[in-house]
C-alpha cells in the first residue's frame, strides 16, 4: 500500500546565531517556529536577557506564554491585572524551571550577574505583531536596564 501526501512538508526552524529581533521588553528574540514552519496555533522562540540585565515591564493583549529556562538564573515577576505590583513576590528561576505568563498579566524578568538567562518561549496563539506587547507602568524588579 502506497500513501502519498500532496501537501509539502513544512521546513524546520533553526536557531540563528544572532537575534532576529529585540522584544518590546528589551530581550533578544531568536525565531524558531512560526507560520514559516507551518505553525498555525502557536509559535516558539528563544529569549535571551544578558547577564545582570533587567527587562522592561510589559503585558500581552492576546497571547499566553509558556517559558522553560534553558540556561542561567534570574527572577521573574508576574502580576495579575487586578493586583498591586508591590503585593507580588518575584520567583527565582534556574535551568529546568517552567512557568506561564497568562494573557493580560504584567511581567518583568532579570538575569543574575555572570551568565545570560536563556528561555524557550511557546506562545499561543502565534505572535500577532508589533502592538501585542504593551508597556506596563511599573514592574516588580525595579528599573529596566535594557
Amino acid at each position: 500500500m502506497s500513501m502519498s501526501n500532496s501537501s509539502p512538508v513544512p521546513p524546520k526552524g533553526h536557531r540563528s546565531p544572532t537575534p532576529d529581533v529585540v522584544a518590546p521588553d528589551g530581550s533578544e528574540i531568536r525565531l524558531l517556529v512560526d507560520a514559516n514552519q507551518g505553525a498555525t496555533h502557536s509559535s516558539l522562540v528563544e529569549v535571551t536577557l544578558g547577564h545582570g540585565e533587567v527587562s522592561r515591564p510589559v503585558w500581552h493583549r492576546t497571547v499566553e506564554e509558556v517559558w522553560y529556562v534553558l540556561e542561567g538564573t534570574g527572577k521573574v515577576w508576574r502580576c495579575p491585572p487586578d493586583a498591586t505590583p508591590e503585593s507580588i513576590t518575584p520567583v527565582d528561576v534556574a535551568p529546568g524551571d517552567a512557568l506561564v505568563i497568562p494573557t493580560g498579566w504584567r511581567f518583568q524578568f532579570s538575569a543574575d550577574p555572570g551568565r545570560a538567562l536563556r528561555i524557550l518561549c511557546h506562545t499561543t496563539p502565534p505572535w500577532p505583531g508589533d502592538d501585542e506587547a504593551v508597556p506596563a507602568e511599573q514592574g516588580g524588579l525595579g528599573d529596566a536596564t535594557v
